[in-house]
């Protein structure tokens, strides 16, 4: 950065005016700054593109505006920060603002048209401002030719389809500022109205755009149905950060208004909207996503209590969702089983098809994770049975339980038929075209690629999940693919950065309120260290996973988790085969009573290279020809080659 005490300034029109300058910075020299500022914090996408936008490349606008952003508590709060930050009183040197206030004063009736413009935006069409200003076209075009020169405002194109830009935000804020109370909201009045009236493309594709000179207006219940629908746009085209903004608009106007039956029916409807993207931006079980669902089914009870039930039942079920997704993540096995039953106790009660698909699509994913993986499978066919597009309005039911599903198969012995539901997943979540659903697909079936040892696809999956995540802003998905990479190199040989890559996701996995798939995370982080010769590490990760596999009761991979003790045991620079044979004891009976079959796999033949090192060759060869014999496909799988393979090397 450069900083020079003096400066001409052409466009306030007097040279040699003092005042601080600085060199402007290129967008990705802002985009830097900010993330040099934020560190590893996250603030909304539309707040950052506000820093861009207000602070014209000015480092020192850009790094004010951030930091008072991050001290902001709650997004609320942070686009009041972001609005406040360049203003006069704050950031713009007083000199600079009384000049700007100055050259405004003295574009005589041409100011009347900088306030106009400024209150439809930085940008406006000159459609839509001759339409507010409602003045002859000579007149008009004589005090735009006036704001262009006098360098405050830049037009592109030629009249009845040029558009303006005022030069800097600060020039916008200046000219709005002007505009008394009144007048002001009077103003918004015309600008509301005249595109509802005369610009209905823009009324019906933008009504964010709308809902915003609405609130300006004072119109608050109007403007609570426009943040409403531009929230479910938003959610239409994956823009789910802005999806979270629009909702939550909506929900602080409304609570602004005079009770209603109607209101109420409608503030519930938000709330339950909001819940949805809120997963994805936030995490399934962040607070914020947490308080959501608690505050929906507060607003449920608080008008049954009226007699005003939604109109919608699925609204509760919808609800009760939260509170399983919430269990879910932050992995409470018990409380995960209660509201499976009470979901699908609802379910059945409502007599829906598309609840009930979700209840045992949701039971499924229960038993599933705590170890009746056999059941489970039952549940998931019974939901992709049950499956209708059109009566559930959820568009990736089908893709959550092939997803899902795979894990299932490729655990009870079934890795062709798991890969095969893997390829529809992902297909169909490609066919759908909706952000969400596909990084649900490719983080979910990703876990079946990296326990079978698919490094290749594996990779794949993850690279694609963490560019999606990354233009999303989804921290928990984010997250998710960071571990996948780091799986990948501890699968490729890349053990050193995998330990950091693992880590690196976890820790951020678990900053978003996540534990699921815990037990999982620590075994691979547990044999990486022990690759590397941490044992220690190595004894704590494996540690923590059969230590949260016995508080949470997440134990679909009890059985593997056991295993991977079993070799660091064998791996130390003390051997220790008794550890070592208990811990395989232990996989093996898990394996069993869960009906896991490529478990029980991993774990015979670790069992048979410990007896095979011990001269134990008929037992070793007899367990696991018994288990090896049991499989009829996915021979071409690396487990079940490697099973081959330690087969004849015990029969030679």
């Amino acid at each position: 950065m450069t900083f020079r005490p003096e400066f001409e300034a052409p466009w306030i029109g007097r040279p040699h005016v003092t005042a601080l300058t600085i060199n402007r910075l290129a967008q990705r020299d802002i985009e830097a700054m900010i993330d040099g500022v934020v560190g590893n914090k996250l603030i909304p996408v539309s707040i950052r593109q506000d820093i861009i936008e207000r602070t014209d490349g000015i480092p020192l606008f850009v790094e004010e505006m951030t930091k008072a952003v991050l001290e902001a508590e709650g997004d609320s709060e942070a686009r009041r920060a972001a609005a406040a930050v360049p203003s006069p009183a704050l950031a713009v040197p007083a000199s600079l603002h009384a000049s700007l206030m100055a050259r405004l004063d003295r574009l005589g009736p041409a100011k009347e048209l900088a306030q106009i413009g400024a209150a439809i935006g930085r940008e406006f069409s000159h459609a839509l401002l001759a339409a507010v200003v409602r003045k002859p076209e000579t007149e008009l075009g004589s005090a735009l030719d006036r704001l262009i020169q006098s360098g405050l405002l830049f037009r592109h194109g030629v009249p009845p389809h040029a558009t303006y830009l005022f030069k800097h935000a600060l020039v916008q804020d200046a000219a709005y500022g002007t505009l008394l109370r009144e007048p002001r909201r009077a103003l918004h009045a015309r600008i509301a109205e005249t595109i509802e009236s005369q610009f209905a493309e823009i009324a019906e594709n933008q009504p964010e755009l709308l809902a915003r000179h609405c609130t300006e207006a004072g119109l608050i219940e109007k403007a609570v149905g426009l943040w409403g629908k531009a929230g479910r746009q938003s959610v239409e085209r994956s823009a789910l950060v802005e999806a979270v903004e629009q909702f939550t608009r909506a929900l602080v106007q409304i609570a602004t208004l005079p009770g209603t039956p109607a209101l109420r029916r409608e503030q519930i409807k938000l709330q339950v909207a909001l819940i949805n993207p809120l997963f994805h931006v936030k995490g399934y079980a962040a607070p914020e996503t947490k308080a959501a669902v608690q505050q929906a089914r507060l607003l449920i009870e608080q008008a049954e209590a009226l007699g005003e039930p939604p109109e919608d039942p699925l609204l509760l079920f919808s609800v009760l969702i939260g509170f399983w997704a919430a269990a879910y993540v932050g992995f409470n096995g018990d409380l995960l089983r209660e509201r499976a039953a009470e979901l699908l106790t609802l379910a059945r009660k409502l007599g829906a098809t598309g609840a009930l698909q979700v209840a045992h699509r949701l039971l499924g994913v229960t038993l599933s994770f705590t170890g009746d993986i056999a059941e489970a499978r039952e549940h998931y066919t019974q939901a992709i049975a049950l499956y209708n597009p059109a009566e559930y309005r959820r568009p990736d039911g089908r893709v959550t339980e092939l997803s899902f599903r795979a894990l299932t198969l490729w655990l009870l012995g079934y890795p062709e038929a798991a890969q095969a539901d893997i390829d529809l997943a992902v297909n169909e979540a490609r066919e759908i075209g909706q952000a969400a659903t596909l990084m649900l697909a490719l983080g979910i079936t990703n876990y079946t690629h990296l326990i079978c040892g698919n490094h290749v696809a594996a990779n794949a999956l993850a690279d694609e999940l963490l560019a999606l995540a990354d233009e999303k802003g989804a921290p928990l998905r984010k997250a998710e693919a960071i571990f996948q990479r780091g799986c990948v190199f501890a699968l490729t040989g890349r053990v050193s950065d995998a330990v950091k890559m693992i880590a690196s996701g976890v820790t951020a996995w678990r900053a978003t309120g996540s534990t699921v798939w815990t037990p999982l995370h620590m075994s691979f982080l547990a044999n990486a260290h022990a690759r590397l010769g941490q044992f220690d590490d190595a004894r704590r990760c494996i540690g923590e996973a059969m230590i949260v596999v016995e508080t949470t009761k997440e134990k679909w991979c009890e059985a593997e988790v056991n295993r991977v003790a079993g070799e660091i045991a064998l791996m130390s620079p003390e051997p220790d085969a008794t550890i070592a044979q208990t811990n395989f004891e232990r996989a093996l009976a898990v394996a069993r009573r869960q009906h896991a079959k490529s478990w029980e796999l991993r774990a015979a033949m670790s069992m048979a290279r410990l007896w095979r090192d011990q001269g134990k060759l008929e037992q070793a060869r007899e367990l696991l020809a018994l288990v090896y014999s049991w499989f009829t496909e996915g021979f071409d799988t690396l487990d079940l080659k490697e099973a081959e393979a330690l087969l004849k090397a015990l029969a030679a």
